[in-house]
């Protein structure tokens, strides 16, 4: 199977870039090819103009389930017993979540199925998720004597610390209500109606500038990391940054003269 194969792009007139996980064999697992797939599609959606909003979805029962453990086990062969091999496949899992959160474009999980282990992390490191009310979700790890901790980092950047510790100490399944309730998910939905609440909601974003939709999602993820004072100083910044930019010209003149914006995206 082809890169091309396991991960399907779609960009529509929108700018709605759908990337699916299809890889229906191996339950959408994050092999070392769909690792290199997700992070070539993340880093080349970046620096396309034409993209506004990605939605992150999945064919199969399962939207992903984690790590190859086929696949990592194989690799103990090496002399290492696999030290630098799941050394490599960990810095390559950890580029692509970081990819996600850098794409200067919003990002969209849509679950159906299952997402397990390092797939609960990909859905975590998502801006936003909307999850079939049939989905279920784990970090499992802990079964197996391998604790989730990796997903965990996203996962607690996600969730509460006790939700997140329940999560991870038990390696339970998380109905798509709980997660919905705990943070993990925006909201749950019918099956049939999952794939177009994500588009709604993809093509809502999409209507914005994209040059204040990328201003907004990267003093985000910078200011969560601050102390308050820090955090106020830097946003202050990017505020008067932001409104110095033709589009905020822009929208605030179509605000007061009450009629659409006309976004340049700059």
């Amino acid at each position: 199977m082809t890169t091309s194969d396991i991960l399907i792009r779609n960009l529509n007139a929108q700018g709605i870039l759908r990337l699916t996980l299809n890889d229906v064999a191996r339950r959408n697992a994050l092999s070392e090819a769909m690792l290199a797939a997700l992070g070539q599609a993340f880093e080349d959606a970046a620096s396309d103009p034409a993209v506004r909003v990605i939605v992150l979805a999945a064919n199969g029962p399962a939207f992903c389930a984690g790590h190859d453990l086929k696949e990592m086990t194989a690799g103990r062969a090496h002399k290492d017993g696999g030290k630098a091999y799941f050394a490599k496949v960990m810095s390559l899992c950890a580029g692509v979540m970081q990819g996600i959160v850098n794409c200067p474009k919003p990002v969209i999980a849509e679950v159906t199925g299952v997402a397990t282990a390092a797939g609960c992390q990909l859905v975590a490191s998502c801006d936003l998720a909307i999850a079939a009310d049939t989905a279920l979700f784990s970090t499992p790890g802990v079964h197996i004597g391998l604790f989730c901790s990796t997903p965990m980092v996203a996962l607690s950047r996600n969730v509460a610390d006790k939700h997140a510790m329940e999560m991870l100490l038990t390696g339970d399944m998380t109905q798509a209500d709980r997660a919905a309730e705990i943070g993990l998910v925006n909201r749950a939905v019918a099956p049939d109606l999952l794939e177009e609440t994500a588009m709604e909601l993809a093509r809502k974003i999409a209507s914005k500038s994209s040059m204040t939709l990328a201003t907004g999602k990267r003093a985000y993820y910078t200011q969560r990391e601050m102390t308050l004072p820090q955090a106020y100083d830097y946003a202050s910044g990017v505020m008067v940054e932001n409104m110095l930019a033709q589009d905020a010209c822009e929208g605030i003149g179509a605000f007061i003269e009450k009629r659409a914006p006309e976004w340049q995206d700059a």
